[in-house]
């Protein structure tokens, strides 16, 4: 069996430190708001390129208390508009209707699956507060003329960075300090992640960071003093100190993501398959705009391939099967039509991919897509 995402495997691969780090935590007798959430949301913080982190409780967490701080700054008030790709989680879109605010959804590029960026401006009303940016499966979406709208516009930029951890700009910023302000998720499938649920924000804005900081503890900065009506939502000690462990080999984890990437866009030859673009392009080693947090091919009869490759050993996931305009969450959605963003979920399929996978499993999953005939399996 080639497992979608072998979290044991990866956990194994922190040891010892990361056992050794956990009972220091147990032992330490505090479990909460301590020394190790600290030095993460420090550490973290530098490795993003930003003035601030705020552990958070989870990546939804994150975005929603993004949103709140600004409309407690009195920068968005409740029925403000949020640009978000038509193409994501439906994290994205939740934060946004949890705050009061309205999401304009946006179709995305065929190739990248990001937010088509050529879109936005005439999605942009008087109404129009904030740009939700998604780089999704783990593939920055950002250029210069995003920033330049914003500022034109007077808008804020939001980065849901839930999916790439340590991706690099061509600008050498990495994904998380090009906005103002971007929601983190560590998740345990995530690139880094924790053994439970946890997220963070970070943000070269001091104020921002400050309220977001007080929202995510009841709204307080002084205990027992509460400013704002806010949340319950903190990373605690135990994955703080997971973090740490696991941040320290980030970048190369991800580097072997790409060669695993790279080998299935070399090897990977059915013609019925779409494999993923990263700029326009198909080499990916040389690409740290992309951390493959999640590896995502197309074909038009993607429930038989899964079937198939399951038949084979072979896990996959589908990424996401229900678009969230079409949702039963969204009732006032439902009406509307993405046709790009409809293919998409109708069409992607993940492969496995992680930072111990194997070339060795990578050929069985290349080898095993190449045998697919829709001739005869149909």
């Amino acid at each position: 069996m080639i497992k979608f995402l072998d979290i044991q495997k990866i956990t194994s691969s922190y040891e010892p430190e990361l056992s050794e780090s956990v009972k220091k935590v147990i032992d330490s007798g505090w479990y909460l708001q301590g020394e190790q959430v600290a030095l993460f949301e420090k550490e973290y913080a530098t490795f993003i390129g930003t003035g601030n982190c705020i552990g958070t409780a989870n990546g939804l967490d994150a975005l929603r208390l993004i949103l709140k701080a600004y409309i407690q700054l009195g920068i968005m008030e409740q029925g403000d508009e949020v640009i978000v790709p038509a193409n994501t989680y439906i994290a994205s879109i939740l934060a946004i209707t949890d705050n009061g605010l309205v999401p304009v959804l946006v179709e995305p590029d065929e190739n990248t699956y990001n937010l088509n960026l050529s879109l936005v401006e005439q999605h942009i009303t008087k109404k129009t507060k904030a740009i939700m940016v998604v780089h999704l499966y783990g593939q920055i979406c950002w250029n210069k003329d995003i920033r330049e709208l914003a500022d034109k516009y007077q808008l804020k930029i939001v980065e849901d960075n839930a999916q790439a951890a340590g991706a690099m700009s061509v600008s050498s910023v990495r994904s998380g300090a090009l906005g103002d302000a971007a929601a983190h998720s560590f998740y345990p499938g995530k690139n880094l992640g924790a053994l439970g649920d946890g997220g963070a924000v970070t943000t070269n804005d001091s104020e921002l960071a400050t309220v977001i900081r007080a929202l995510g503890n009841y709204g307080s900065i002084q205990k027992y003093v509460n400013d704002y009506q806010g949340l319950n939502s903190r990373l605690d000690e135990m994955h703080a100190t997971i973090l740490r462990v696991k941040l320290k080999k980030l970048d190369d984890d991800n580097m072997h993501r790409r060669e695993i990437a790279q080998f299935y866009m070399n090897h990977i030859q059915n013609t019925d398959v779409k494999l993923p673009l990263v700029d326009g392009s198909a080499q990916v080693n040389d690409q740290l705009g992309h951390v493959w947090h999640l590896f995502v091919i197309r074909h038009r009869k993607r429930d038989l391939l899964q079937k198939y490759l399951a038949d084979k050993q072979i896990q996959t996931l589908i990424h996401y099967p229900i678009p969230p305009h079409q949702q039963k969450a969204y009732p006032q959605l439902n009406h509307l039509t993405y046709p790009i963003t409809e293919m998409i979920h109708r069409e992607v399929l993940s492969l496995p991919i992680s930072q111990v996978m194997t070339i060795d499993e990578a050929k069985i999953v290349a080898s095993a897509i190449n045998t697919f005939n829709l001739s005869v399996h149909c």
